[in-house]
């Protein structure tokens, strides 16, 4: 890469799972108009990512957006993707983006590393949920929970938990796999590589209380 687009590369604060409004896309594009930034892109996590920068512009433009700090390394969940679901979509059958930003209540919980989230409001599962740490798909009759997808190197088709739940049975069933997760997996451990250590019936009597 040339000096004139150093190697940089920063998310921008804002859009949790892809949703927009046309303020905040206009503060985007006066903002690389202001800073002269090369690249916008689109990431596979429904985020917008800057490239071609300086760090000190990085933090200017994260002024320019109100927050005084930059990009903080996540604790635990790293993102959550979502579907436009039932409200938006002729195949959806539950609403993603509402169970989505429900389960941003468990983004403060500490993982031993990062995890991912997918939301998809029917079983064509858009956002993938089944290479995804948690994953959760709708069906007529509720959402069916996956966690320990991983699509990256070694890539892992994940667990089936539980089906047919409604909003708060997968907000509470998450946060159990979660939290057992974080307290019995190695230091960064995905999911993944936990459930394949992991006696699955042992897993589901934990997290379901059977």
């Amino acid at each position: 890469m040339s000096d004139q687009h150093p190697k940089t590369y920063n998310i921008l604060p804002g859009p949790k799972m892809g949703l927009v409004t046309p303020d905040y896309l206009e503060a985007v594009a006066a903002a690389a108009r202001k800073h002269n930034i090369p690249l916008l892109k689109l990431t596979s996590a429904q985020r917008i990512a800057i490239g071609g920068h300086t760090p000190e512009t990085a933090a200017a433009i994260w002024q320019d957006f109100g927050q005084a700090e930059g990009p903080k390394k996540p604790v635990g969940i790293h993102y959550i993707q979502s579907c436009p679901g039932v409200q938006w979509c002729k195949f959806g059958r539950q609403d993603s983006p509402a169970l989505g930003k429900k389960l941003e209540a468990l983004m403060t919980i500490p993982l031993p590393a990062k995890a991912k989230v997918g939301v998809s409001g029917c079983s064509m599962n858009c956002c993938e949920g089944f290479v995804r740490d948690l994953g959760v798909f709708g069906k007529k009759n509720g959402w069916t929970l996956v966690f320990g997808g991983n699509g990256g190197g070694l890539p892992r088709i994940g667990n089936i938990i539980a089906q047919d739940l409604n909003d708060d049975e997968v907000v509470g069933l998450a946060e159990k796999c979660l939290s057992h997760y974080a307290a019995n997996a190695r230091k960064l451990e995905r999911t993944a590589r936990f459930m394949e250590r992991t006696d699955l019936e042992k897993f589901k009597e934990t997290v379901l209380g059977k």
